[in-house]
């Protein structure tokens, strides 16, 4: 384990492990792996992850709060327990309509 990953064989609830900051976006390693990664978020409301596109499938569950997704220019409002998936080499961009905590979980696909 690394000194920025969350501790194995550890209960802990996402929503209480990152905190807000005002007029900032927070992240926090919850695995980092070669085969993907895990990283928790906490965006103050109108922080946002501009259009990017990412060469593997990342899934987005909003934690907390609300964001609005935008996936090859169409834009998904999500709340609180709604997940999206965002493929990989289309751009996308992240917005927090209102203060939002997510998960990101990115698996990467091994080259063959």
């Amino acid at each position: 384990m690394s000194a920025n990953e969350f501790p194995k064989a550890s209960k802990f609830n996402f929503v209480n492990e990152v905190d807000y900051s005002y007029g900032g976006i927070v992240s926090k390693n919850v695995l980092k792996r070669p085969t993907g990664n895990i990283s928790l978020f906490a965006f103050d409301k109108g922080e946002s992850l501009s259009t990017h596109t990412a060469p593997f499938d990342a899934t987005v569950m909003v934690l907390e709060g609300g964001a609005r997704v935008v996936i090859g220019g169409e834009p998904h409002d999500l709340v609180a327990g709604e997940t999206i998936i965002m493929p990989a080499g289309i751009p996308h961009s992240v917005e927090a309509t209102q203060k939002f905590k997510m998960l990101l979980i990115m698996i990467k696909e091994q080259s063959v």
